[in-house]
C-alpha cells in the first residue's frame, strides 16, 4: 500500500488529463490549484455512507444500465407539497418499483417568475418553499435505503437575475460583472445576433436584456430574468463545480446538465456545441469520478440522434453517462397522431447504430412541450412534407384536427414562422379525457388502451424508462392555470398539475381508468424487471412488419428472444415478421404467435417470447 487516500490514487489516474483541459481554456494563472484544493475539500467532507457507495460503483460503472430501472420525475411541491411530504409518500414510489427519481428544480428561486425553477438564485440552498437542506439530505438517506438514486438540475448556462452574483454585478462589482457578458453598448451584442439563434423567439425575443442599474447590455439567452454564465472566467467554472460537489455530498446521485450545449459563446458563431463545452463536460466528468464516483451525468441535449455522440465522448475520454432520448418521445408521438411508425423504426435504426457508450432514458411526457423535431430528410424520402406534417402534430394534439382524439394545447406558437409545440398530460394526448368528457366509456377505454401502449412501446426501447408522475394513474390536464396571472402565458403549465391523491386512491378499485393503467404499466414493468431480453446486454434491433401502423422491437440475450410489436393504427393491423422461425407466445395472455401473420387489434401490443428448444422437457423433469 502506497498510504495515498482514494482522492489521490484517482486524481493521480486523472491529472494529465485534468489539468491540460483546464489549462486549454484558462492558461496557467486560471487558479488550477484552487480547483484540485476545492476538490480535496468536498472530498473530505464527504460522508462515510456516500464514501461506500463510490466504492460499490467504483466497481459497477454501468449500475444506471440495469434492467431494474425504472424512473419517475415529478415536481415535489406538486406531487407532497414539500421534501416533507415526499418523505411520507416514498411508500408509493416503492410500491411502482421506481430505482430513479428526477425532482424537478427545487433550489432557492425567485417568485413568482423563475421558469419553472430553472432560474437559480442559489444553487446550494433548497428553496424555503419545498424544504431545506436537511429535508435533502433525510431524503436522500431514505431513498438510498429504498434503493431509489436521486436526479437533480443543475442549470450551468445561466443564473436568475436576482441571484448573488447577479446584485453583485448591478451594485458594480466588476468581478462580478465579469461573471456574466455584459457590454457597454450595443456593438458586440448586435454582431452575437447576427449568428445566434433565438430560443424563444415569440415569448423572449433576441438574446440580450438591457440592465438600466449597470447601464450594460447582458446575454439571456433564455429568458431576461435568466443572466448568462461567462464560462470564459476561470472563477465561474470553479465555484459551479463547487455548488455541484456540494449537492453531491448531500446525497445526490444524478445530475441533469440543464441546456448544456449553450454554455460557451463565441462571437460569429452559434453559439451552442462548441468545442469548449466538451472540454467543460469531460472535466465536470472526471471531478465527480475523482471526488465522488458514485454520481453520474445526464445531458440534456435536444439535437439528431446522429449528433449526440459527442456528449458521450468517447470511450477513452467519456463526457455524459446517459442522455435524455428526446428524438424517441417526438417520434413515439407522432406515430400515434399519423397511425403510420416509418419515421419511429427510422429513428431508432439510427439511434441502435450509435456506438455502445451511448446510452438514453426514455419518456413519454416530462416537465416540457413536446417539440416536433423530426428527420427532415426521412420524411422527404417517405414523401411526407416535413412542414405540413409538424402543423398536422400540432393542430391534431390540440384536437382541432378533425377525428383527432386528443385534448392539449399549443406551446410558443410563431405566427410568422408557424412553428409551434404540443403540451398535455399523456392520458389527455391520447383521448382519455375527451372520452370521460363525452360520457363515452367506449372512447375512455380507447384512451386507455393508446396510453399502455405508448408506454409499451416507449419501455421496449433500449435504454430505461421514465415516467412523468401522473400518468401511471391516467392523470388529466389542469386548466386552472389560465386562471393565474402568473402561469397564464405558459400552456406547460397544463401538465405540471398538482398529483391527485384522491384519484390515485382507485389504483385498486377495479373497471376505474387509474386501475387500467395502474396495472397495465405494472405488468409491463414487471417483464421489464424479470426478463433476461431486458438486461443491459441484451441485443436490441427493430424489425420489418410489413405493415406502416406496425413497429416491432427485437431484443435478444443468449438463446433468448422477445418481439415487442406496437399496433399505432385504429385499424387491425396484420404484421408479417417471415424472417422470425419458431413458436412465440405473449408473455401477458399466453396467447401463441405465428410471426409470419400477426394479428394485432387496434392500438394493440404485444412482447413475444420465443419458447426455447425442450423447454417443455426440461419443465417436465
Amino acid at each position: 500500500m502506497t498510504g495515498k487516500s482514494l482522492f489521490e490514487i484517482r486524481l493521480c489516474a486523472r491529472e494529465k488529463e485534468l489539468s491540460e483541459k483546464y489549462m486549454s481554456l484558462y492558461g496557467r494563472d486560471g487558479g488550477y490549484e484552487r480547483l484540485i484544493s476545492l476538490m480535496r475539500g468536498y472530498y473530505e467532507k464527504r460522508s462515510p455512507q456516500l464514501r461506500k457507495l463510490d466504492r460499490e460503483r467504483e466497481k459497477n460503472p454501468d449500475w444506471f444500465r440495469n434492467g431494474r430501472m425504472l424512473g419517475v420525475t415529478m415536481y415535489p411541491q406538486l406531487f407532497a407539497g414539500n421534501l416533507k411530504g415526499l418523505i411520507e409518500k416514498l411508500d408509493y414510489l416503492s410500491e411502482q418499483k421506481i430505482t430513479y427519481l428526477h425532482l424537478m428544480p427545487l433550489l432557492k428561486m425567485p417568485h413568482p417568475y423563475n421558469d419553472g425553477g430553472y432560474a437559480v438564485e442559489d444553487f446550494c440552498t433548497v428553496d424555503p418553499a419545498i424544504g431545506s437542506n436537511r429535508d435533502l439530505e433525510a431524503l436522500t438517506k431514505e431513498l438510498r435505503r429504498r434503493g431509489i438514486s436521486l436526479c437533480l438540475d443543475v442549470v450551468m448556462n445561466h443564473t436568475a437575475d436576482t441571484h448573488e452574483w447577479a446584485l453583485r454585478a448591478r451594485a458594480g462589482e466588476q468581478e462580478y460583472i465579469d461573471r456574466y457578458q455584459c457590454y457597454d453598448t450595443y456593438e458586440i451584442p448586435a454582431q452575437f445576433e447576427r449568428t445566434m439563434p433565438e430560443v424563444f423567439p415569440a415569448t423572449a425575443p433576441g438574446n440580450f436584456t438591457w440592465n438600466a442599474e449597470m447601464h450594460k447590455y447582458v446575454l439571456t439567452t433564455f429568458y431576461p430574468y435568466q443572466w448568462d454564465l461567462n464560462y470564459k472566467n476561470p472563477a465561474v467554472f470553479r465555484e459551479m463545480m463547487g455548488n455541484i460537489l456540494f449537492l453531491a455530498n448531500l446525497g445526490v446521485e444524478v445530475f441533469r446538465i440543464d441546456a448544456v450545449p449553450y454554455i460557451w459563446k463565441e462571437l460569429g458563431t452559434v453559439c451552442r456545441n462548441l468545442p469548449q463545452v466538451h472540454a467543460i463536460v469531460r472535466m465536470l466528468r472526471m471531478i465527480l469520478e475523482i471526488v465522488c464516483p458514485a454520481v453520474i451525468l445526464k445531458g440534456e441535449v435536444v439535437m439528431a440522434p446522429r449528433e449526440l455522440p459527442a456528449y458521450f465522448g468517447t470511450p477513452r475520454e467519456p463526457e455524459c453517462h446517459i442522455l435524455y432520448g428526446v428524438s424517441s418521445m417526438v417520434n413515439l408521438w407522432s406515430a400515434l397522431a399519423a397511425g403510420d411508425a416509418r419515421l419511429l423504426k427510422h429513428q431508432m435504426d439510427v439511434i441502435h447504430s450509435l456506438p455502445a457508450n451511448c446510452y438514453f432514458v426514455n419518456y413519454l411526457r416530462c416537465h416540457d412541450d413536446i417539440g416536433w423535431g423530426l428527420d427532415e430528410d426521412e420524411e422527404r424520402r417517405l414523401q411526407i412534407d416535413p412542414f405540413l406534417h409538424k402543423e398536422y402534430l400540432y393542430r391534431f394534439f390540440t384536437g382541432e384536427f378533425p377525428g383527432s382524439f386528443a385534448k392539449g394545447e399549443l406551446y410558443n406558437y410563431d405566427p410568422d414562422t408557424k412553428d409551434a409545440r404540443s403540451c398535455g398530460t399523456a392520458a389527455s394526448l391520447c383521448g382519455v379525457e375527451k372520452g370521460i368528457e363525452e360520457n363515452d366509456p367506449a372512447q375512455t377505454a380507447l384512451g386507455v388502451r393508446r396510453v399502455l401502449l405508448m408506454h409499451a412501446a416507449g419501455m421496449s426501447l433500449a435504454g430505461f424508462f421514465m415516467i412523468s408522475s401522473g400518468d401511471e394513474i391516467g392523470q388529466l390536464n389542469d386548466y386552472g392555470y389560465r386562471d393565474d396571472p402568473d402561469l397564464a402565458a405558459d400552456s406547460r403549465y397544463l401538465h405540471r398539475s398538482r398529483f391527485s391523491w384522491q384519484n390515485a386512491a382507485l389504483r385498486g378499485q377495479e373497471g376505474t381508468v387509474q386501475h387500467e393503467i395502474w396495472e397495465g404499466l405494472r405488468r409491463l414493468e414487471r417483464v421489464r424487471r424479470e426478463h433476461p431480453c431486458f438486461q443491459e446486454d441484451a441485443r436490441v434491433t427493430t424489425w420489418d412488419t410489413n405493415s406502416m401502423p406496425v413497429f416491432a422491437i427485437r431484443r435478444s440475450r443468449g438463446e433468448g428472444e422477445m418481439v415487442c410489436l406496437a399496433n399505432f393504427s385504429g385499424q387491425e393491423q396484420t404484421a408479417c415478421l417471415p424472417q422470425l422461425y419458431g413458436e412465440y407466445t405473449d408473455v401477458f395472455t399466453g396467447e401463441r404467435v405465428d410471426p409470419g401473420r400477426v394479428r394485432l387489434e387496434p392500438y394493440r401490443y404485444l412482447w413475444c417470447e420465443k419458447k426455447e428448444i425442450g423447454s417443455e422437457k426440461r419443465r417436465e423433469m
